[in-house]
């Protein structure tokens, strides 16, 4: 025997029906924080910042990431794993 049941709710009916609390306003506030968060850091994505943050490391760091890049290469080509 086969027994199929529909039924036709919002999720916040069925939330309610199955007393799950209700999780509207902590979701908002989340949201709200997200968006905050996002706006503030959407200054460290322009050009000049990440030209700041990119060349106040110096040279050392270019070596050390080209250096990087060389070892990843050869991994990815089959090279054995530096000890």
């Amino acid at each position: 025997m086969k027994i199929t049941v529909e039924i036709d709710c919002s999720p916040v009916e069925a939330r309610a029906f199955l007393g799950l609390p209700d999780v509207s306003a902590l979701n908002a506030r989340m949201v709200e924080e997200m968006q905050s968060r996002m706006t503030a850091n959407m200054s460290m994505l322009s050009p000049d910042e990440l030209m700041k943050n990119w060349m106040s490391f110096g040279a050392g760091a270019q070596e050390q990431f080209t250096k990087l890049m060389t070892q990843a290469a050869g991994l990815g080509a089959g090279a054995a794993r530096p000890k």
